[in-house]
């Protein structure tokens, strides 16, 4: 019984420990408890903010310099969210022999 008290315990600190960070909400410290992003781009992002919340991921990106899709992928990971959500990358729709293909003017590769 001590050891199942004692796991549960555990288990709810370490749900708590991770909690999201909200761009939407956050403060400067908040924001800084996310790793990969510093005063300069916890500033930064307060000032774009202040012009109106970030609708979503794409919101953010388009609003933010220095906020692609790599590293809001990066920054979701550690917690950080918009309006609750977790960033989800788009996926392409280009396989990667067309894409080779393209580049160096040479016919897409067929399964035979």
């Amino acid at each position: 019984m001590y050891k199942k008290l004692l796991s549960l315990f555990i288990a709810a600190f370490a749900a708590t420990s991770f909690a999201a960070v909200d761009v939407n909400t956050a403060n400067p410290a908040d924001l800084d408890s996310i790793k990969g992003i510093g005063p300069g781009t916890s500033t930064k992002i307060l000032e774009v903010r202040q012009n109106g919340k970030f609708k979503d991921w794409a919101d953010l990106i388009e609003r933010m310099p220095g906020i692609g899709e790599k590293r809001a992928a990066k920054l979701s990971a550690e917690g950080l969210t918009v309006n609750g959500e977790a960033f989800k990358p788009v996926a392409t729709t280009k396989s990667p022999s067309t894409d080779k293909a393209v580049k160096t003017g040479a016919a897409p590769a067929t399964k035979q």
